[in-house]
């Protein structure tokens, strides 16, 4: 009887979250949509409903009704489980994320192990969706995003486990706890840094959208997928973006921690502050090309992660003041800048030397034909 007791809480906790992370994806859309709107001088949606807010509601209904076509050459078993596998991949790993000390489903000792070995699993199905699909658009992106998740999923792992080194926990409620002096912004910016950054590609979001780049191959693993099938892509994108922020929340911006409101308002305002930032991004910066996108993953996240999990284990073992911890990652973070900055700037600098050799011939042919 217990056992049924905990099974019907379990399935009522889940159907909770699953609701709950809906109304999240329509808020995100909405609000990516006013946000991009604003960036670009424009309104974003006005008309449907309120402010627009009825918007999201009208696209899912949109995509729902649809046709959804399927490709007679498609590998049908393959085409029709790959999208469940991308979907259910970003819903498990809410589990175990807590929003506030009490919210959650179901605390894990190992939740951070757990969060990043689900995480992973999404990769199968974009490569899947891709090779099923029968299209060499398809199977281009499906290899690209296999490469790119691959190459990225290493710095946010290392950035993960100097956390639990800083924490000496992999629990995230006791990462949050570890946070109750001063959040990890202060004492590890450069993880900040590398695990937002690796999470935008991750997601594939801008400027790590890669893999479904429309002016390359046309949409990427999902070029042949439409109505409900396309949108469940959709949805995992949005989820995964709301678990990046959440991450990002919990493991440097003190979690649910602040004063005079509610653990989950605290959660939600910090959580919502990181998407706004990951849309401002967006509206920012170009698309990466694919060469760029994996240089940067080799020549510079992974080494800075593979620093940042050495700084982090030196100020644990020796027991070093905070602060030392602190000039570490601002030193590594202040040489990768200047290290990119004067590779960004070479060619720039290259044209300058050269016309300053020329005038300078120039001046000599001169000054030569005037004696």
């Amino acid at each position: 009887m217990s056992f049924l007791i905990n099974l019907a809480w379990s399935a009522l906790g889940l159907a909770i979250m699953f609701a709950v992370l809906s109304a999240v994806v329509l808020s995100m859309v909405w609000l990516e949509r006013k946000a991009l709107g604003r960036l670009q001088l424009r309104y974003g949606p006005t008309r449907t409903g309120k402010f627009g807010l009825l918007q999201p509601v009208a696209d899912a209904v949109k995509l729902i009704l649809k046709e959804d076509i399927v490709p007679n050459d498609s590998e049908k078993a393959i085409f029709w489980i790959a999208p469940v596998i991308v979907v259910v991949s970003a819903f498990v790993i809410w589990v175990t994320i807590p929003g506030g000390d009490n919210v959650v489903i179901k605390n894990l000792p190992l939740g951070l192990f757990y969060i990043i070995a689900f995480a992973v699993v999404g990769i199968l199905g974009l490569v899947l969706a891709g090779w099923g699909s029968a299209n060499k658009y398809g199977i281009m992106g499906g290899l690209r995003s296999a490469a790119q998740l691959i190459s990225y999923e290493i710095p946010v792992v290392l950035v993960a486990a100097a956390v639990a080194i800083l924490a000496q926990s992999l629990d995230l409620r006791e990462i949050v706890a570890a946070q109750s002096t001063y959040p990890y912004l202060v004492v590890l910016p450069l993880g900040l840094v590398i695990f937002f950054i690796a999470g935008l590609a991750e997601v594939g979001r801008t400027p790590f959208d890669i893999y479904h780049a429309e002016s390359e191959v046309v949409g990427g693993p999902f070029v042949e997928y439409s109505g409900a099938h396309w949108s469940v892509f959709f949805l995992a994108e949005y989820i995964n973006t709301f678990a990046i922020a959440a991450l990002t929340a919990l493991l440097f911006l003190g979690g649910w921690g602040g004063p005079g409101l509610p653990d989950v308002v605290w959660f939600l305002f910090k959580t919502y502050a990181v998407v706004l930032v990951v849309f401002w991004v967006r509206g920012t910066f170009p698309r990466l090309r694919i060469d760029q996108l994996m240089a940067f993953a080799w020549k510079v996240m992974v080494p800075l992660s593979f620093y940042t999990v050495i700084i982090a284990a030196v100020y644990r073992f020796y027991d070093l003041p905070w602060w030392s911890l602190t000039i570490l990652s601002l030193i590594g973070l202040g040489a990768a800048g200047w290290i990119i900055y004067r590779r960004m700037t070479a060619p720039a600098r290259r044209v300058i030397e050269t016309q300053r050799r020329l005038a300078a011939r120039r001046a000599s042919a001169a000054s030569s034909s005037s004696t």
